[in-house]
């Protein structure tokens, strides 16, 4: 066929495995492969002949990969269509890859920014914003600039150990985030392959137990209770009193508000917006942080208003609470007394399941769980639980 290419007559001509020479009444000449994409005839372009003696063509200062090039010579045309015949083989879209590459694959950073601008739907504006901050503090100058199609799990691994033991908690966070945008390239097209997990943590040390937030040991929290209780009432140590008690995150504090208690059953019902899951999660209140609240209605509260307001009814700064704990000359992250709660849990209430102290914490916990205990006898396990929280806290029942 090589002598054929730059004569060959109006009409379609078969060289080998599928490939063929297209040529137009007008003399028009292209190339065309036609192989089976799950089970239907595909026709899929290659580009145009290209019929110059090799020596008529000027030097390429950058090859050019030969997925994308628009012109091929009879051998360039059956190198083009082998690679398609082996994406087809191992049933992928032949026809989305030549248009990946026709394209360029863009780079991390920007695959990156286009599966923030699509997965921000689902979050907080808050949680939003953390998302790409974290990665542009910690991955962009590494792997921003590399194709997203190129990264594997070496590249990956060197990234994240500069914080892999030194920020535990936030090495996990941003390593969670370079798979979504990894796995969200997958999906549209600009990767291969899904994101690398086992290999990934092969080339990753142990990381220190309790993560990135410096939690009070648990049986220190009694002391500390007691000494915030012992003080001048402020916006931040009631905050910081409120979410011990519940072991709420120090937001879903912050963004609490009046018209979500419901103090005669003793519940907090906090509504989506300020959940870190985006669901709905309602909170047993305990004999003290329902006191606690009580203390703070009678001195009056208007219906809807958060419970720590600042001076323009906005909620309080999120350093409230670490500035409460570094007026009392302490290191510990306000965080961490979530992990204090769990690490008392699972020590000193051993016949309560593991399942319950995390739906305690708002973790995700299946519907499957919840099933297993019926959901009335677990809801009153999260009761028993928390106010055990409460009374160990606060010192009750003690001499």
């Amino acid at each position: 066929m090589p002598a054929t290419v730059r004569t060959a007559p109006p009409g379609t001509h078969l060289d080998n495995d599928g490939l063929y020479l297209l040529v137009s009444p007008t003399g028009a000449r292209s190339w065309f492969l036609r192989v089976q994409v799950d089970g239907r005839r595909r026709d899929i372009g290659l580009g145009r002949a290209d019929t110059r003696n090799l020596a008529d063509r000027p030097p390429e200062p950058v090859p050019i990969p030969i997925l994308q090039r628009k012109h091929l010579t009879l051998k360039e045309a059956r190198e083009k269509a082998k690679l398609l015949r082996e994406v087809a083989k191992a049933g992928l879209d032949p026809i989305a890859e030549r248009d990946r590459e026709r394209k360029g694959t863009p780079t991390f950073k920007e695959a990156a920014l286009a599966a923030h601008a699509v997965l921000k739907v689902g979050l907080t504006e808050k949680v939003g914003e953390v998302f790409l901050k974290s990665l542009e503090n910690h991955v962009f100058k590494t792997l921003g600039s590399r194709p997203v199609d190129k990264i594997n799990a070496a590249d990956i691994t060197a990234t994240l150990s500069p914080i892999w033991t030194s920020k535990p908690d936030m090495a996990r966070k941003v390593r969670q985030r370079i798979g979504k945008v990894l796995n969200f390239a997958h999906n549209k097209g600009w990767r291969p392959i899904e994101a690398p997990s086992n290999s990934v943590s092969a080339g990753l040390p142990r990381q220190p137990k309790g993560g990135n937030y410096d939690a009070m040991p648990y049986a220190d929290v009694p002391a500390f209770v007691r000494r915030l209780r012992s003080e001048a009432p402020t916006q931040g140590r009631r905050a910081v009193l409120l979410q011990i008690f519940t072991a709420a995150r120090p937001g879903e504090v912050r963004r609490g508000r009046w018209d979500q208690i419901d103090l005669a059953k003793r519940d907090w019902n906090r509504p989506v917006d300020i959940m870190k899951e985006r669901k709905a999660h309602t909170v047993t209140l305990n004999a003290p942080a329902a006191a606690l609240l009580e203390e703070m209605q009678a001195e009056g509260v208007k219906p809807g208003a958060l419970f720590f307001p600042n001076r323009n009814g906005e909620p309080l700064s999120d350093m409230t609470a670490s500035k409460a704990l570094r007026a009392a000359g302490l290191k510990y992250d306000a965080h961490g007394f979530r992990s204090s709660f769990r690490d008392w849990a699972a020590e000193q209430m051993p016949h309560i399941p593991d399942a319950v102290a995390e739906a305690a914490l708002a973790h995700s916990v299946s519907d499957a769980t919840i099933a297993a205990y019926k959901r009335t006898s677990f809801i009153q396990m999260r009761r028993e639980l928390l106010e055990a929280w409460g009374a160990f806290v606060t010192d009750a029942g003690r001499p």
